[in-house]
């Protein structure tokens, strides 16, 4: 009897490894899309049926995202010029605690998108003297303008987490690593249990 609970036990374990992956990203998935589907669905407001009642159309609010993006880069790539762009940041200037999230998204943003993606370079760092290495991302190679020749800012992500660190260190004490970044950023995420397949 015991042979058969073990053997129940350890089949429910394996399939529990199995579909909670699975079910949590599919549940994140849909939750994620369906909160911004309603949010931006306007099928509420504008249609009604003959009884008046408001006629939602699944999905529309997604599209809705979809066209306002397509819409923004083909203003910003084809209309959008330098005198308004630099007359819109200076307009986002005088907005303080608008402009500072502004600028940490959009930096954000460019930062795993961007002409200019920062997290591309994974690099292992000799921490303490024991030998204690981390994986990061090297984002600047020169920090001259803020007075450190020689040195560079590398982003340690911390697992389980989207948060992070970023460190100053000497040049030399940093060893580029021979692996595709993103491989690296999903290792480091996992805990060290995924990514270098």
């Amino acid at each position: 009897m015991k042979k058969v609970i073990g053997a129940l036990l350890n089949y429910f374990l394996k399939g529990v490894i199995v579909v909670v992956p699975i079910g949590a990203a599919i549940f994140l998935i849909y939750w994620a899309v369906s909160t911004i589907d309603n949010a931006l669905n306007i099928s509420d407001v504008i249609l009604a049926n003959r009884d008046g009642e408001p006629i939602h159309i699944p999905g529309l609010g997604i599209l809705n995202v979809f066209v306002l993006i397509m819409i923004a880069g083909v203003l910003v790539t084809n209309v959008i010029t330098d005198p308004i762009k630099k007359w819109f940041n200076r307009w986002l200037n005088r907005l303080p605690l608008f402009k500072f999230l502004y600028s940490s998204i959009k930096d954000l943003t460019n930062a795993f998108v961007g002409d200019e993606k920062k997290f591309n370079e994974a690099v292992i760092v000799e921490v303490n003297e024991f030998g204690l290495k981390k994986i990061g991302f090297l984002v600047q190679k020169d920090l001259s303008k803020l007075g450190l020749p020689g040195e560079v800012a590398v982003y340690f992500p911390y697992s389980y987490s989207f948060a992070g660190q970023v460190v100053i260190i000497a040049a030399n004490k940093v060893k580029p690593l021979d692996k595709n970044a993103a491989d690296m950023m999903k290792f480091v995420i996992s805990g060290g249990v995924s990514g270098l397949d």
